[in-house]
């Protein structure tokens, strides 16, 4: 894959350098706007910055991480996939990228995709816990479990892949032996309201959550060291199998995330694919942002234009300034 990076970032420099097309020439977009709050947010950050700033007409279609990087791969549309979680999709778009056929941007998530055990970042300083051992060494820190004697180590909803996954990791890190019960969130209303109620009694809370997402920008939590690397061969064999009879110790690989264009969008979008290249957030900016959105009940394009007006200092770097003043001058 890293070798791809390169030369597709290369394939992405000469066209940008060998392009005479004008900044207002760039024509028409199609932007795949996926169906989680990230990824949509980013979507229409991309449609203002593309048409105010450089000239493209850009349309919005709907998408979703396999159905999108299918289509651009097999029909080259969308032009853009923003926010591709490509763990997924890794060993054909290996094969698109060599032969040329879809282009790598900036890591959009520039800390990855995030997934494991979390407590909040007040009960983390208070008692040194850095390790799911160590606050596995506590049940007394983490209510919530039907029997008080015990501590709570709350799961995903049912039918989450998580779900699965954490409880053959509280079985492989002894759990029940360490005197806690596995709590069924329910849903995940369930589950966020369950951290809710922590931060607002100031208590402990200890479970399973992704980044970035509205709530761990709206909460400071800290996630815990498994203390041993991803063994894929055992994720695949037993850690994400349901019931597995003997999980071992495991943890999540983190989730690379990246832009993913056409190479007829890097040919026809000139000095746009710098911003492409360039575009890049961490998950507590991306998270504020989301806060915000859940808080407001507001949508992807009202999540857009709030980025844009508190963020300049993250966004500015993306662009020139010539292109920052257009935007700015748009909002």
């Amino acid at each position: 894959m890293k070798k791809f990076f390169v030369s597709a970032a290369a394939a992405a420099l000469c066209l940008g350098a060998s392009s005479a097309m004008a900044a207002e020439d760039c024509g028409d977009v199609s932007i795949a706007e996926m169906n989680w709050a990230s990824a949509g947010a980013i979507a229409q950050i991309d449609k203002i910055i593309l048409e105010e700033g450089y000239g493209c007409k850009v349309e919005l279609v709907t998408g979703d991480t396999m159905p999108t990087f299918t289509s651009m791969n097999e029909k080259g549309d969308p032009d853009m996939a923003p926010e591709l979680w490509i763990n997924a999709v890794r060993e054909p778009l290996d094969k698109a990228v060599a032969a040329g056929e879809l282009i790598i941007g900036g890591e959009i998530l520039n800390e990855g995709g995030l997934e494991g055990w979390w407590i909040p970042t007040y009960i983390a300083k208070e008692h040194n816990i850095k390790t799911v051992a160590e606050a596995l060494a506590h049940p007394e820190l983490f209510p919530g479990a039907e029997d008080e004697s015990k501590g709570a180590l709350f799961n995903c909803p049912s039918g989450w892949n998580c779900q699965i996954l954490t409880a053959n990791l509280f079985r492989a890190n002894k759990g029940e032996e360490a005197g806690f019960e596995l709590v069924d969130s329910g849903s995940a209303a369930g589950l966020d309201g369950s951290i809710a109620r922590a931060f607002e009694r100031k208590v402990g809370w200890f479970g399973y959550y992704w980044a970035p997402t509205a709530i761990l920008g709206k909460y400071d939590m800290t996630m815990l060291d498994f203390e041993v690397p991803h063994d894929k061969a055992e994720w695949d064999k037993c850690t994400a199998i349901a019931d597995c009879a003997d999980p071992k110790k495991n943890a999540w690989a983190k989730s690379e995330v990246y832009t993913v264009v056409t190479d007829e969008f890097a040919a026809k979008a000139g000095v746009a694919m710098d911003y492409v290249k360039a575009r890049t957030w961490d998950n507590a900016t991306a998270g504020q942002v989301l806060a915000w959105m859940s808080d407001n009940q507001a949508t992807n394009e009202d999540g857009a234009y709030y980025f844009l007006e508190n963020h300049e200092d993250v966004w500015s770097k993306w662009v020139s300034p010539e292109v920052a003043a257009k935007v700015k001058k748009s909002l």
